[in-house]
């Protein structure tokens, strides 16, 4: 039986040299490939299932899973203590990039064309310019912040919009990951876009979120548009109406290195981003997060199985 090691709480905590390699099969002479990923359920599963991706496909890996928040994520890439972690577009775009997103939004599409694909291409093109990274296939699921509250609430105080909430907000508490509160499309956007102030900000980890609202410490969460608990709590997702957020989709950013490496490793992976729906991550996320509480790699390998990706 292979023992698992997963890294938790950044690079810090322990070497990366010393993850244990999950390949029965004697390292090649470029390494393993060492998939990484950020501190919450549904990075946990994608890293899981790249990972069992490349072990059939008979590349050897390594798993530094919940390093943490975007930036030591995206340093871990950069400095070559990973190879590949999934990312979100409209985090590279405004957190890594810090291209503002009104300069985005006042970019022509082409026809034919969406915002999506926009922003896909900006981040792959500057990625590959500054950082010398690669960007497989984006998913069609957008994980798109959005602010959430119960649904009595939403009926009793009439709120179907972030500007409607606006208007109360100063006597509310907002639950929200502690890195939300220093983002540029975090607490300072909906500063700039909607003129929102709350009562207070509760800075947690991303996992205990939603226990927080569930308990009456705060009556808004920052939410995610894939995350599980919106649907199995019976939350409602209040609409963008001034655009802070742009779309956010996932996908796998590579190390050239690791590419070179292993050229079968891009089309490895761009195998399952098709069928990363809304409805599948969700669901899949509310397989950890709910009632079941299935371990994130055995949520990945049935859904690899069930899909015929894995045998």
């Amino acid at each position: 039986m292979l023992t698992r090691r997963t890294l938790v709480g950044g690079i810090a905590a322990a070497p990366l040299a010393t993850a244990l390699s999950r390949s029965p099969a004697a390292a090649q002479e470029a390494g393993p490939v060492r998939i990484g990923s950020k501190n919450f359920t549904e990075q946990l599963i994608l890293g899981e299932m790249y990972a069992q991706l490349l072990e059939q496909a008979g590349i050897p890996v390594e798993l530094s899973l919940n390093l943490g928040g975007t930036a030591v994520a995206h340093a871990a890439l950069v400095g070559g203590d990973i190879s590949l972690y999934p990312e979100y577009t409209g985090t590279a775009l405004t957190e890594v990039l810090e291209t503002p997103i009104e300069s985005v939004q006042a970019t022509p599409v082409a026809d034919g064309a969406s915002i999506d694909q926009l922003v896909y291409d900006i981040v792959r093109e500057d990625y590959a310019a500054e950082f010398d990274l690669v960007w497989l296939d984006q998913v069609p699921f957008n994980n798109t912040q959005a602010l959430a509250v119960k649904r009595a609430f939403a009926e009793e105080r009439e709120i179907a919009t972030i500007s409607e909430l606006a208007v109360i907000a100063g006597e509310l508490t907002i639950v929200a990951p502690s890195d939300f509160i220093d983002r540029a499309d975090g607490l300072e956007g909906l500063q700039a876009f909607y003129g929102m102030e709350f009562g207070e900000v509760l800075g947690v980890e991303p996992g205990i979120r939603y226990q927080a609202l569930e308990e009456d410490q705060a009556e808004v969460v920052l939410a995610f548009g894939t995350d599980g608990q919106v649907a199995g709590l019976d939350l409602v997702l209040l609409e963008d109406d001034e655009g802070l957020w742009p779309p956010y989709h996932v996908a796998p950013v590579v190390r050239q290195d690791a590419l070179d490496a292993y050229p079968e490793l891009a089309e490895t992976l761009n195998a399952v981003a098709p069928l990363l729906t809304d409805e599948a991550m969700a669901a899949l996320n509310w397989q950890v997060d709910g009632p079941e509480g299935l371990e994130p790699d055995e949520v990945s390998r049935a859904f690899l199985e069930a899909n015929g990706l894995l045998s």
